[in-house]
């Protein structure tokens, strides 16, 4: 059902687009970004991506050995993936390359990944709660301590100590997962620093850009930006985002007074930016590689050897 759903909401966006040459008004956005425009929406993204690779050079550090190129090309290759696999299914490029590259167990790899993708989306749900138009102050507030304070006691309940592995069967696989996440909370020193600083400029960079898409204010362009990242985060999503991304987007700027239909011209402008970046950067990675484990390891052992 949610993959008949993620087809309809692309179709239905695609069906808009068909409707009346409206793929003109697309066009029109684009023509409106001059070229420094483009290079500094571009320089933001990058500088986005490197940031994602510090938090993942963070975690890793102990398996990485100094290579953040290598934490650069994970990113890379798996953000890629991320916005051009339907169904989410590029978030298994991640525990793939770690496991190609570091040698990391399966299971720490996916509790890391579960771990980042929580991070963002309780700090994409913070800025929510926070500029969420006519939300009462007590409600606001309420909801933003709820989530800090769960941010803040996951981590300590998957360090607590516990019995499961002794349970044996679901539970004792359960343990090995729990291991494995408390292992991911307990490595990343400056874990939440990255996100807030990833996302400080990921959502700016797409604020000013989706902004000078319209043309609006900043401040239209940043509600866009987040209704967009929100809808990212739902569980039924269009084929590679096509569909829930515009619409969260356009649904987030219907309160600032820009009409529906040239939100959804905006945002799918900017979801077609943002995924071109993606993807260049993504192949640019993969053209690059760097060495699997066994050679990075080969290597260290070769050099120790000599000295």
């Amino acid at each position: 059902m949610k993959r008949l759903l993620a087809i309809a909401a692309s179709l239905a966006l695609l069906a808009w687009l068909a409707w009346d040459g409206r793929w003109q008004g697309l066009a029109d956005a684009f023509r409106r970004l001059d070229p420094m425009a483009l290079m500094l929406a571009i320089a933001g993204f990058a500088t986005s991506y490197v940031l994602r690779a510090g938090r993942v050079y963070d975690e890793f550090r102990r398996d990485a050995h100094g290579r953040f190129g290598a934490c650069l090309r994970i990113v890379l290759i798996h953000n890629a993936m991320v916005n051009v696999v339907p169904f989410r299914g590029g978030e298994a490029a991640f525990p793939v390359l770690l496991g190609r590259h570091f040698g990391t167990p399966l299971a720490r790899a996916v509790a890391s990944l579960f771990w980042f993708r929580l991070q963002d989306a309780l700090v994409v749900a913070v800025l929510a709660v926070a500029v969420w138009p006519g939300l009462p102050l007590p409600l606001r507030l309420a909801g933003i301590f709820g989530l800090v304070a769960f941010a803040w006691y996951l981590p300590r309940w998957a360090r607590a100590p516990h019995a499961w592995a002794e349970r044996g069967g679901a539970a004792a696989k359960l343990a090995k997962l729990r291991d494995a996440f408390a292992d991911s909370t307990r490595h990343a020193r400056f874990g939440w620093a990255w996100t807030l600083a990833n996302w400080s400029v990921k959502l700016a960079t797409q604020a000013w850009l989706l902004s000078s898409l319209l043309p609006a204010g900043l401040a239209v362009g940043a509600a866009g930006a987040l209704g967009a990242e929100l809808a990212a985060i739902l569980p039924v999503q269009g084929v590679a985002g096509f569909g829930t991304y515009e619409a969260g987007a356009a649904a987030a700027m219907l309160p600032h007074g820009i009409p529906f239909e040239n939100g959804l011209q905006a945002a799918l402008a900017l979801h077609l930016f943002v995924i071109a970046c993606a993807v260049a950067s993504g192949a640019l990675a993969w053209l690059m590689p760097a060495p699997p484990v066994a050679s990075a390891t080969a290597d260290r052992s070769h050099l120790s050897g000599k000295h």
